[in-house]
């Protein structure tokens, strides 16, 4: 399911009405924790938290017009997902979360390499999301992308 919005607002005020609520609760804990330095904007059609070319001029090597993005929020046909490269690029990172995500939620992780996918609003964990989003810097994942993702 794609949106095609400018702002994440107007990608919010597209949605449907059961998924408003879940999306802008996520999209403010990600925003109130991200450390400094990241950026929102729309990216992939989806809400997006980047590493401007300011801070990174090199961007994206898939497309060095493009920031590196970071986390990006999207309402998926059956599910609301949170894709967080950081998980994808560090292994400690991704087994503390998998070792936390049960004390927070009586449900089965469901996730991709880095999509964590929310079928039941009700059980997405805003305060482990937000411990996620607090632990890498801009700087952290510009060298973490370099030395796992960048080709």
């Amino acid at each position: 399911m794609t949106i095609d919005a400018n702002t994440p607002d107007e990608y919010i005020s597209k949605l449907p009405e059961d998924r408003k609520l879940a999306v802008s609760k996520l999209r403010e804990t990600v925003k109130a924790s991200l450390p400094e330095g990241f950026q929102e904007c729309i990216s992939y059609k989806m809400i997006g938290y980047v590493v401007p070319h300011s801070l990174y001029a090199p961007g994206y090597h898939c497309d060095p017009k493009l920031p590196l993005p970071f986390i990006n929020i999207a309402s998926q046909k059956n599910f609301v997902a949170l894709y967080h490269s950081g998980i994808y690029a560090d292994k400690k990172l991704l087994d503390w979360f998998v070792g936390e995500y049960p004390k927070h939620v009586k449900t089965k992780l469901d996730m991709g390499k880095s999509c964590i996918r929310f079928k039941k609003m009700e059980n997405i964990p805003y305060k482990l999301i937000a411990e996620l989003c607090q632990k890498i810097t801009p700087k952290a994942w510009i060298e973490l992308y370099e030395k796992n993702i960048k080709r």
